[in-house]
């Protein structure tokens, strides 16, 4: 597949260019009629980008442009314009153009407008391949991303230890992905057709510890009005995953103890023994044999968890890692939201790389998700700026027109004859701002 068709009838124009795609490394496919551009199409497929101008012989750059359409309505056009077809270019803007340029411009100023053409055909690929398989209901598997030698040799334990029964620990800061591995290892294992459950030991009262984790029978005790099947019990065959294992009670530490050694449960007010076949995987953030050395964890139940202990390093550390993370959330949350991912800036991502991240992945994840649905990287906690490293009263007033733009394409549902009439501008005054700020009346559409 090619990344580009350029169109133009002017020999001279297609010579300078290919020369232009050529040094850029983008592959390329010319052509001096609309005839014989469609005609390759059809027998090699679409490429990522068509470049055509409007004035061609024969068939015009506009047909083109709702022929492309037809066939792909996420395929980005772009139109070369002369000084009198500028009405024409905003009328095919509104029938789905992607962008147009004005007669003459540099080369610099096309390459740019292909790549970010490039980018955006690529992101909505990825995407309507991730939507594809979220409808159909296959699940994407935990993945354990990243290409750092910490992340790879973690992937490598996981695949070590993955199919076995020993019982796992996990160490790592909040956000680093803890259930994720867990999830991982759960998935890689036999046990996977059975149930995961998680549970957070810090979120249950001590007073129902035993019953959540044990079940218990009906009457056992006040309020227990029907028999209920514990976590223990209900993960049977399967995975049972322990996060915030240190802020277990020291009381519910010793049955525990017991229940990893013996593998057998009773229900709260039970006398039978269930016998148990699970794996457990415990999470902590805290150093569990420092904690033992203190008194606030059992040193026996530390060394019966720490089996296998696989260290998930935080975020800070693994910095490479960052730019294919935010994209993998990115097309995640475009997703299941429903809307466009479009690329980040080389600005933003040195924001990204730049930032401490004390939330770690988790933190990264949201800040993925406000980027789909705000169209824009926000401040992130504790910095006080990464939207741009300049703060011109220029910058400013665009930032605030394209927020109003924004705000109003929201409001009316993509519409832009009422963003029109919200903000009091012509059609093609307001083409120009959306072009001039990357936004894209698709994005904003209801359903």
């Amino acid at each position: 597949m090619y990344d580009v068709f350029f169109i133009d009838d002017e020999p001279d124009m297609r010579l300078a260019h290919e020369q232009s795609f050529e040094l850029e490394d983008i592959s390329a496919q010319f052509f001096p009629d609309a005839e014989s551009a469609l005609i390759a199409a059809k027998n090699d497929g679409l490429p990522y980008v068509v470049v055509t101008d409007i004035c061609l012989p024969g068939i015009s750059g506009q047909a083109l442009l709702n022929s492309f359409k037809n066939q792909d309505t996420d395929l980005p056009v772009i139109l070369i314009t002369g000084h009198g077809d500028i009405s024409m270019a905003v009328q095919s803007m509104h029938d789905g153009a992607y962008d147009f340029i004005e007669k003459p411009f540099s080369n610099e100023r096309l390459i740019d407008t292909v790549k970010r053409a490039i980018d955006k055909r690529q992101l909505t690929e990825e995407n309507k391949q991730l939507k594809q398989a979220l409808k159909a209901n296959k699940t994407l598997g935990p993945r354990v991303i990243g290409e750092t030698d910490s992340i790879q040799n973690l992937r490598d334990t996981i695949t070590h230890v993955a199919d076995t029964n020993a019982d796992i620990l996990l160490f790592g800061e909040t956000g680093t992905g803890k259930e994720l591995v867990a999830r991982s290892l759960h998935e890689q294992s036999s046990r996977r057709e059975n149930n995961f459950v998680a549970v957070n030991c810090g979120a249950v009262p001590e007073n129902l510890i035993e019953s959540e984790l044990y079940g218990h029978e009906k009457g056992s005790f006040t309020g227990a009005e029907t028999k209920r099947i514990g976590k223990f019990e209900f993960a049977q065959g399967g995975t049972l995953f322990l996060d915030e294992i240190e802020s277990m009670p020291m009381q519910a530490q010793i049955r525990l103890l017991r229940v990893l050694q013996e593998r057998n449960i009773e229900r709260v007010g039970s006398n039978l023994e269930i016998p148990l076949d699970i794996r457990v995987i415990a999470a902590t953030k805290v150093d569990l044999k420092q904690a033992a050395l203190e008194g606030t964890f059992r040193q026996d139940l530390y060394y019966r968890l720490n089996v296998v202990t696989l260290d998930l390093p935080p975020l800070r550390e693994r910095k490479e890692d960052i730019p294919a993370l935010f994209h993998h959330f990115l097309l995640v949350a475009a997703a299941r939201y429903k809307k466009a991912a479009t690329s980040l800036a080389q600005t933003e991502l040195q924001v990204l790389i730049s930032h401490s991240w004390p939330g770690n992945v988790r933190e990264l994840r949201n800040a993925a998700e406000r980027f789909v649905l705000l169209g824009k990287l926000v401040q992130l906690d504790g910095d006080s700026d990464n939207t741009s490293t300049a703060s011109s009263l220029a910058e400013q007033v665009a930032e605030f027109e394209r927020s109003a733009i924004e705000q109003a394409l929201i409001e009316c549902g993509g519409s832009i004859k009422d963003t029109m009439a919200i903000l009091n501008l012509a059609r093609k005054t307001l083409y120009d701002k959306m072009q001039r700020y990357d936004l894209d009346k698709e994005n904003y559409k209801l359903g």
